[in-house]
């Protein structure tokens, strides 16, 4: 179905408006309308279709059952979630506004947040048949480790004091009586429908402008940084380069799809196993787009801890498989 959005920039950038595939300009451009699209799409469908259940069921028992005894579980279901769901990190905000509008755990939510742009089914297959079944089961046990123990930490902090006002808020009426549920969940369906569309289009005058800027910054990085860039600036697997590779990952905006090959090449080009990974899903899920979006609905207090997160779980896990690196050369 995503396809659709490809083939549309296609008809739009390089059918129409003429540009040529093969420059940095046209590959921007249509990293840019195929992106934008996309998100769009996401934003009114799954928006919508989320406000509509919070105006149809019962979501304290739902809330109540992921947010005690089975928060573990919630976690688990979180970052299965973000695996089953083809999403780039900049798509995946979309359903994470979704998630906090619905009052959902923050931990649980960024559980999803944090897994979905590191694994999906088309990468599973991909890294299966480029790097072997081990990589694959490494990589996946990687991104569902990272998602759950960041989910639960953000938990620990009580990370939803620093959202943004308007989300804030509606986390701390899910801590009270809503004496409304009940009311709410006899509404009619034009009066559910009409919830649901002016919670849709309230979330879409916050955050336009933002799909914009942050997309239009992927797209420029996309199409203008050369494909062998990273390969030039890694070299040996020193300690320091692990660090290194994490950050020049940052600005180099990409989904898992488009990254498998780079593992593939950066793997046979000698680069550790480490080194490889760490680079690899700082792009896919560290991005400076993704970053911008979230801007809107996290305080920097906040987006700052989920950065800095990120950044020293992937330099770790970088560490940690480099020095298991001939127990890891001898098991492939």
């Amino acid at each position: 179905m995503l396809e659709i959005f490809n083939q549309l920039a296609t008809l739009l950038v390089f059918t129409l408006a003429g540009l040529d595939p093969s420059t940095a300009l046209g590959v921007a451009a249509h990293f840019f309308v195929a992106s934008v699209t996309k998100i769009f799409a996401l934003l009114l469908v799954l928006i919508y279709v989320l406000a509509l259940l919070r105006a149809s069921l019962d979501l304290e028992r739902m809330r109540a059952f992921l947010a005690g005894r089975n928060r573990f579980f919630g976690y688990l279901m979180g970052s299965t979630f973000g695996a089953i769901t083809p999403f780039c990190s900049c798509s995946s905000v979309p359903v994470f506004i979704g998630f906090t509008t619905a009052r959902i755990p923050i931990g649980i939510t960024m559980s999803f947040l944090i897994t979905s742009p590191m694994i999906n089914q088309v990468a599973i297959v991909l890294l299966w048949g480029l790097l072997g079944w081990q990589i694959t089961l490494l990589y996946v046990a990687v991104g569902f480790a990272v998602g759950m123990l960041g989910g639960a930490f953000l938990d620990a902090i009580r990370a939803e004091r620093w959202l943004q006002p308007f989300l804030a808020k509606a986390y701390a009426e899910a801590s009270t009586d809503n004496v409304e549920a009940p009311e709410r969940r006899r509404l009619s369906l034009k009066q559910r429908h009409e919830f649901a569309r002016d919670e849709t289009l309230e979330i879409l005058r916050r955050v336009w402008k933002w799909v914009f800027i942050g997309v239009g910054l992927g797209a420029a990085l996309y199409g203008f940084v050369p494909d062998d860039w990273v390969e030039t600036h890694l070299a040996d697997g020193a300690w320091w380069q692990v660090p290194l590779a994490v950050l020049m990952g940052i600005p180099l905006y990409t989904n898992i799809t488009g990254v498998v090959p780079v593992m593939e090449s950066l793997l046979l080009k000698g680069l550790p196993i480490g080194t490889t990974l760490a680079f690899c899903m700082s792009t896919v899920a560290a991005s400076f787009p993704e970053f911008v979006l979230l801007k809107q609905v996290m305080q920097w207090r906040l987006l700052v801890i989920v950065f800095a997160m990120l950044l020293v779980s992937f330099t770790l896990i970088g560490w940690i498989l480099n020095a298991l690196g001939p127990l890891l050369s001898g098991m492939m």
